[in-house]
């Protein structure tokens, strides 16, 4: 069944223009804010004509930026590197007609160069820092003062004006660096439950190669038991209670037969050889059925409503003993009984395995890797389980049952399972 097609994932760096066009429009905002407010609140008269195209040509550029992330999937670290320097340029300028490095907005040089650190390569980094600093020391020399009427005024908001500044770098440094510290932390997990994915799927072909192996090597030998076995119930010098015992043997040994046979699938065969399109309460209740018949001393309380109609899907074989599994785990933690509730809600189809057994390893409640070995019911036949079912684009989770006991949540995604 061909799987359906996906977007492709926006890179990291596409997240880091996206980042910097949030703090280039505080830049633009800060602008604005300095022009409206500083001639009114500070009776300072600043050269409007000279920046208000500073803060044009900055939103313009912002603007530009976000058409072409639109259309792009990535971002090379040039062209970051190119745009951080658009903001070191659009600052210098503007801190040229405000009094250069006499302004105590000059601060603001350092939160472009700490992103660029936490973004940019080394080189890339080093280069915006060198620059920084040179425009730093162009302008002290290279500016327009502002006039000033009152120079002990003039010191205290200057004064007021750099405890402003580098509260707002602080602000910008810490917003910015723990944003990318929280991507950092997603890509890492990302990473380890794609690495648990593919140990977890190393370890189920080495079962089927394993299955394939105890197949080929155990085939002679039932053979030979199942000759033996027929040789003996139609042998007349025995006693009938004797060759019925025989006629039982030669039963079994084809039964393990079969079993030997389906080994292969079991351990992670394709959904082809599982089996025809059924509709999904009759395949839940066929599988609720044939669990009864093996472990008839356990009692198995069965709810299932997927919908009228219900949804078709694949019989996929194993799926079903992914489902076997974890009701026969559930009936190993708590033979009293066991609860199973199935429902349909158009998109997903949901199995949850109830008991009152002693609960849970905190491991499998936070879907971790499995241990190498958990005790009866928790072993190979769960390792098999989260296979398939994460082969199907499912998941199964564990959690608490209020009151003791655990449950097991099984969640397949429909349009995976339809023929």
């Amino acid at each position: 069944m061909p799987s359906e097609p996906t977007m492709p994932r926006p890179s990291s760096s596409t997240d880091a223009l996206r980042r910097l066009i949030g703090l280039r429009r505080l830049s633009i905002a800060a602008m604005f804010g300095v022009l409206l407010i500083v001639p009114w609140l500070l009776d300072i008269p600043l050269p409007g004509a000279s920046l208000l195209p500073v803060a044009a040509a900055l939103l313009v550029a912002n603007g530009l930026t976000r058409l072409r992330l639109s259309r792009i999937n990535d971002v090379s670290a040039a062209e970051l590197f190119a745009q951080l320097c658009i903001d070191l340029a659009a600052w210098s300028a503007f801190l040229y007609f405000t009094g250069g490095a006499t302004n105590p907005l000059i601060s603001l040089l350092l939160p472009l160069v700490a992103i660029g650190a936490a973004t940019l390569s080394a080189p890339y980094a080093w280069a915006l820092a060198v620059l920084a600093v040179a425009a730093y020391s162009i302008l002290w020399d290279f500016n327009e003062q502002l006039d000033i009427y009152d120079s002990g005024l003039a010191v205290h908001w200057h004064l007021a004006g750099m405890w402003l500044t580098f509260a707002l770098s602080a602000g910008v440094i810490v917003w910015y660096v723990v944003r990318m510290t929280a991507v950092i932390r997603s890509r890492d997990q990302a990473l380890a439950e794609a690495r648990e994915a593919r140990l977890r799927g190393e370890r189920i072909v080495a079962l089927g190669n394993l299955a394939a192996g105890a197949a080929h090597e155990l085939g002679t030998p039932l053979g030979t038991m199942a000759i033996l076995a027929g040789e003996l119930a139609r042998n007349p010098a025995l006693d009938p209670e004797t060759r019925a015992d025989a006629a039982l043997l030669g039963t079994q040994i084809d039964h393990c037969k079969a079993i030997l046979g389906g080994l292969t699938l079991r351990a992670g065969s394709l959904r082809a050889e599982g089996g025809t399109t059924l509709p999904a309460d009759a395949w839940l209740h066929g599988i609720i059925d044939r669990w009864r018949s093996l472990r008839p001393h356990v009692r198995l309380a069965a709810r299932i409503d997927c919908g009228h109609p219900a949804p078709s899907l694949v019989a996929d074989t194993t799926l079903e003993q992914a489902i076997h599994n974890l009701i026969n785990n559930a009936a190993d933690a708590c033979p009293e009984g066991v609860e199973c509730e199935a429902g349909s809600d158009g998109q997903h189809l949901v199995v949850r395995v109830l008991d009152r057994g002693p609960g849970i390893p905190e491991s499998l409640q936070a879907g971790r890797e499995l241990p190498p070995s958990l005790g009866a019911g928790l072993g190979i036949g769960l390792l098999l389980a989260f296979g398939a079912v994460e082969r199907c684009g499912g998941h199964i989770a564990f959690a608490p049952r209020p009151g003791g006991g655990t449950i097991a949540t099984l969640t397949l995604p429909i349009a995976a399972l339809r023929p």
